[in-house]
């Protein structure tokens, strides 16, 4: 007889499981005993127990590291109330209420115990309401709260995210599925990893309603579910997937089954898909069982693995994916087999590992998308419910900027910093970035400025920018006074970056200064004379952990030696963190992210066992240099690392790409100071229709010597060809309510016309594209008119927030998109959606269109322009 227990209809073989893994991370985390598992003490009910006991054995080792039992128990509570209170709660089954509303986490955000706050703010606005409803209210709240910008990896928490009132769609989709989970409805992230057709990546939500999963854009409300910006290009994705912290058995098609997490595949609820199945097998034609295969996409001049799947007993990894071009390659024992497929054409294939020494010379790929699909054609919308959707959409964007109304303004900032003596400019430059935190920062100057002068300012401009939105005065306090106590004879430029700066990678800042101080007094000494006793120290009782790869480095320092356990990159961060605090200058690589510090002016390595064997000395590094190439067309484009190019070293089999800012561009200037080994240098031109142009250029770097590469790219025809006609004679207004032609605004030598939506994504992308070519379209000098709709949906939108595009920028007003032309009313670009953009040539014909969200517009239009520009 099958038992379980009334706990969310948990049957014997799941108790089991949950104990097995409960009992599992407990031994692990033995060295913080009472503060995660003290809780139990405690009178729980049984669904309180089983709750925690769930969460505890899917639970990531930087959670156990950096967070108390307290807060999880907090959570639970909250959550299970929520449930009992909330209409459809008895609706949600126990599957769902396990695996996506109990889990406190969406991403890799710092946790907080922000449950009961964002359902206090939803609960009344939506428990009179159905499922459905209640998610588009949720997300009409969400819109209120946050807008979408561009912004480093490192995700902000919910609570964060209204603080800053914005953030990139990781950010906006986490705070989405928070808020949904807060009223009791199951959500869940889900996300391509990388396009096919087009550069970067996009996140969303899924939410369930009465048997249904439906998606939505997060922040960006749609009048009605299973709506949203990004259809279009997700029926060209490659994959969609989301992860579930827990053995999760379906029904959706499963990527992964990993034992502390399960991979899901959603991607036929948007395109059309294929099944293709790897054969892998050794030279002899025997099945490789545990080999790792990598299927990889071209995205950001990287081919990035979308998917890793394991073969099994028969040597085989199936893969759900769209009809697209992949580079697939198996790996195992540092020896390897590749071959680009074509999934439309193929549904199995057999790689070899029959390759352990790197090949030489070029080789050229091209990488075909999916190709465009058009949608299922919708029931149409009253003009009802479309004007009720905007004025909700206006209202929301009142009630945020209403809200960025109340930061700190620059005469604050000048009076604050007249007052202690600092450079006004510099002290507003830290406020403006703090956003909704800016009183803190603020307060923290004003307490510390009198007593240490410019530091505290200096420790504020060291840190991120999105820092400045989530750091308090704790840690700043911390930071300052500890780093300050072991300041010495370093120069101030090493001081500030490598000592009192406490940003490492992409961890949580907390005080650590002070802590560790204290936790290393008796060794001090000999770990400042010889920073490899740290090392060893660190080794000995410090035992890695493996969990969540998109986790790896998030742990915060103290919690990750309190814990010692953890993976790798959190050991890294850790040996960084200890040095600061003892005032020896140290760092991660910035290509190569491991650990070194600063010894006799020379950065030396830290050698962990993780990266190396204990006994090999610290490596003598080599030397990249670029050259141009000299028989490059003129219209090659320039050279920007993660835009058309990267390079990779070649480890274990599998190339790991080096980490340099994205649009690098001074990359002749300098050698590259890169590791001894065999590299490979991609390139890649992108055409219009998402096709990608890629090079392989493969190398090798020897210590202490100089490698010469020439960076080369295909040559692509760009036809420009005539596709029609531009209205001179359409009627717009500009914002101060004046009237004007098209012609008027537009010249007779080209131009650039684009009618936008400014508050949603894709036109905020070709806002920021724009923005970072400014001085090539200025030195052009062709008009750029931007067009915005109705005035009563768009009375907030404000151009002085969009400083940085070209001085020839105009925006101006279509009432209702009247102007445009007419072949934007028919698929594709209908269901592309805005921003539709053309660049028009002397004689107002139309020479380039982009419709919808497609990464690179803004350096295709200038292209084109330049072309036909008189």
């Amino acid at each position: 007889m099958t038992m379980q227990t009334s706990a969310f209809s948990l049957d014997q073989a799941a108790i089991g499981l949950i104990e097995r893994k409960f009992g599992e991370k407990r031994r692990m985390a033995a060295a913080r005993e009472q503060e995660l598992f003290g809780i139990f003490q405690e009178e729980l009910t049984e669904e309180e127990t089983w709750a925690l006991k769930y969460l505890y054995a899917y639970m990531p080792v930087n959670d156990m590291a950096d967070y108390d039992g307290a807060l999880f128990l907090s959570h639970v509570r909250t959550t299970l109330a929520i449930r009992k209170e909330m209409p459809w709660g008895e609706r949600v089954p126990d599957h769902l209420f396990l695996h996506f509303v109990l889990p406190y986490r969406v991403n890799t955000e710092n946790i907080e115990d922000s449950r009961g706050i964002l359902h206090e703010a939803l609960a009344e606005r939506t428990k009179s309401l159905s499922m459905a409803d209640a998610i588009l209210e949720t997300n009409y709240w969400c819109h209120e709260k946050a807008t979408y910008i561009g912004s480093d990896l490192r995700t902000i928490s919910p609570l964060t995210m209204i603080r800053n009132a914005r953030g990139r769609c990781g950010e906006e989709s986490t705070l989405a599925v928070a808020a949904l989970r807060s009223i009791g409805i199951p959500a869940r992230q889900v996300y391509t990893p990388r396009w096919a057709h087009c550069d970067d990546n996009h996140a969303w939500v899924e939410a369930w309603a009465d048997g249904k999963w439906y998606y939505f854009g997060a922040c960006e409300p749609e009048a009605r579910l299973n709506q949203g910006w990004f259809s279009p290009p997700a029926r060209r994705a490659m994959l969609i997937n989301t992860r579930i912290y827990a053995d999760y058995p379906g029904p959706e098609d499963i990527t992964l089954a990993d034992e502390w997490f399960t991979e899901i595949n959603l991607l036929e609820n948007y395109a059309p898909t294929r099944t293709i199945t790897v054969a892998v097998k050794d030279r002899q034609g025997k099945a490789v069982s545990g080999a790792q295969v990598h299927f990889e996409l071209y995205n950001m001049a990287e081919f990035y693995p979308i998917a890793t799947i394991p073969t099994n007993e028969l040597g085989e990894a199936s893969f759900k994916t769209g009809y697209g071009d992949l580079l697939i390659r198996a790996v195992r024992d540092g020896a390897w087999g590749e071959r680009k497929v074509t999934v439309a054409e193929s549904d199995r294939i057999e790689l070899v590992l029959d390759q352990a020494e790197q090949p030489s010379g070029t080789l050229d790929l091209d990488m075909v998308p999916p190709p465009e699909r058009e949608g299922d054609e919708a029931e149409a919308l009253s003009e009802e419910s479309i004007q009720r959707h905007n004025r909700r959409l206006e209202e929301g964007t009142k009630i945020r900027t209403n809200y960025e109304a109340t930061f700190l303004t620059e005469a604050d900032a000048t009076e604050l910093a007249a007052e202690f003596g600092l450079p006004a400019d510099r002290v507003w430059d830290v406020l403006r970035k703090a956003r909704g935190n800016d009183r803190e920062i603020a307060a923290f100057l004003r307490e510390r400025s009198g007593e240490y002068g410019e530091w505290p300012l200096r420790l504020l401009e060291s840190l991120n920018e999105k820092d400045l939105v989530d750091t308090f005065r704790p840690s700043l306090d911390d930071h300052l006074i500890g780093g300050l106590a072991q300041r010495g004879e370093l120069d101030e430029t090493t001081f500030v970056s490598y000592v009192l700066c406490p940003r490492v990678l992409y961890e949580m800042i907390v005080p650590y200064k002070r802590f560790f101080q204290e936790t290393f007094a008796v060794d001090a000494a000999a770990i400042q004379a010889d920073p490899s006793v740290l090392v060893r120290k660190l080794e000995d009782g410090y035992a890695v952990w493996e969990d969540l790869q998109n986790l790896k480095g998030k742990g915060n320092p103290v919690g990750t030696y309190k814990l010692m356990h953890g993976d790798d990159v959190s050991l890294d961060i850790l040996f960084v963190a200890v040095c600061r605090s003892l005032g020896i200058p140290a760092r991660l690589h910035p290509s190569e992210l491991k650990p070194q510090y600063l010894e006799g002016g020379t950065w030396k390595d830290a050698m962990f066992a993780a990266h190396a064997p204990q006994e090999e000395e610290t490596k003598a590094w080599g030397s990249l240099r670029l050259l141009r190439d000299p028989e490059a067309a003129p219209e090659t484009a320039e050279a920007s690392y993660y835009e058309n190019f990267t390079f990779a070293r070649l480890e274990n089999g599998r190339y790991k790409t080096l980490v340099y800012p994205y649009g690098k561009k001074d990359v002749y200037d300098e050698p590259f100071e890169v590791e001894p080994g065999f590299y490979r240098l991609t390139s890649g031109v992108r055409l219009k229709d998402g096709t990608v142009q890629a090079r392989f250029a493969y190398f090798k770097v020897t210590a202490g010597e100089t490698t010469d590469v020439v960076l080369t790219y295909r040559q692509a025809q760009h036809d420009i060809p005539v596709l029609g006609k531009i209205d001179r004679t359409s009627a717009l207004t500009t914002l101060e309510g004046t009237d004007a032609t098209l012609g008027e605004l537009i010249g007779g030598s080209g131009a650039i016309v684009a009618w936008i939506e400014p508050e949603r994504e894709p036109t905020k992308h070709l806002f920021r594209e724009i923005g970072e070519l400014a001085e090539p379209y200025a030195k052009l000098g062709a008009p750029i008119v931007l067009i915005i709709g109705n005035a009563e949906w768009t009375a907030s939108f404000d151009p002085a927030a969009y400083p940085n595009l070209p001085s020839g920028t105009v925006f101006v007003r279509d009432a209702s998109y009247a102007a445009l032309p007419d072949f934007i009313a028919q698929s594709p670009a209908r269901d592309a959606g805005y921003p539709h953009l053309f660049v028009l040539d002397a004689v107002d014909q139309i020479r380039y269109t982009a419709s919808g969200y497609k990464i690179g517009t803004g350096k295709e239009a200038l292209q084109v322009l330049s072309g036909v520009w008189q």
